[in-house]
């Protein structure tokens, strides 16, 4: 068709605007969703190696991105920026969004002042991720959570965190399971609770993930509802119901989705629910 109108069967006009919006269209299905992923900060020390004091560098491992491609989706590392116009933009640009892991939440973010590591933390993280994640879930986009990014959510939701798993009492009858590094194993069973978004994905009530943490949600945030649990206790899983998609994993799913199908499940319902 050329010219700005033509004619298609049935006597409808078409305008090339809307011929544009549908190639629009298109395209946009063909590429899949974009999903935003927070990114990693990592602080480069001198050495013998690289004498010079270089720039801080902001990272997104490759297993993370390979998850949302294989889901279908297309992941664009954010920039780590407390620029809170910044921010709102990339929450109107994106899809749907993806906190990975990383060091500790600051518990003062939840009203801990009690003597703790600094070196376990990262303020710049927490000052670009809490901000993101309230703009996440105001517009109502997709979120996927994992390990860090979880505590985060929660402490977000106004919850707390427990910053020591091994501290942890067990269920009655019950060790506790090893929580830190492994990740590219199954670590422990996690159960599954009936009627929630995680039963709806792996369908199943008993599921095996990897581990790799030593902090782990408290006291659930407003809204929130605990979909899973370690056979020891430890929460493993929470959601926000009354949200599109809103979905938190204490384990790593980008280190085994290849090897379990109900982690490259927890991937591809997220993708779809951002397309």
């Amino acid at each position: 068709m050329h010219g700005v109108q033509g004619e298609r069967e049935g006597g409808v006009r078409v305008t090339e605007a809307h011929v544009d919006e549908v190639v629009s269209s298109r395209r946009e299905e063909e590429r899949g969703p974009i999903i935003g992923v927070a990114p990693r900060w990592e602080v480069q020390e001198p050495s013998l190696r690289i004498p010079e004091h270089l720039a801080p560098s902001e990272s997104m491992i490759s297993v993370f991105a390979d998850a949302i491609i294989d889901a279908g989706g297309v992941p664009l590392m954010l920039p780590l920026t407390h620029d809170e116009g910044l921010i709102s933009h990339l929450v109107d640009i994106c899809d749907g969004f993806a906190i990975p892991g990383g060091p500790d939440v600051d518990p003062r973010r939840f009203g801990d002042e009690s003597p703790y590591d600094q070196s376990l933390l990262c303020p710049e993280r927490d000052g670009f991720e809490f901000p993101l994640v309230e703009r996440v879930l105001q517009a109502d986009k997709p979120l996927f959570t994992t390990c860090r990014g979880t505590q985060l959510l929660n402490v977000v939701l106004g919850g707390t965190l427990c910053m020591d798993v091994p501290g942890l009492k067990p269920r009655e009858g019950m060790a506790l399971w090893r929580h830190a590094m492994v990740l590219t194993d199954p670590a422990h069973p996690v159960e599954v609770r009936e009627g929630t978004l995680l039963s709806s994905i792996v369908r199943s009530p008993l599921i095996q993930v990897n581990s790799s943490h030593h902090c782990c949600v408290g006291r659930l945030g407003e809204g929130a509802v605990l979909s899973g649990e370690s056979t020891d206790g430890v929460p493993e899983c929470i959601e926000l119901p009354d949200k599109r998609f809103v979905l938190g994993v204490q384990w790593h799913p980008e280190y085994t989705w290849r090897s379990l199908a109900s982690d490259r499940a927890l991937w591809h319902a997220f993708v779809e629910a951002a397309r």
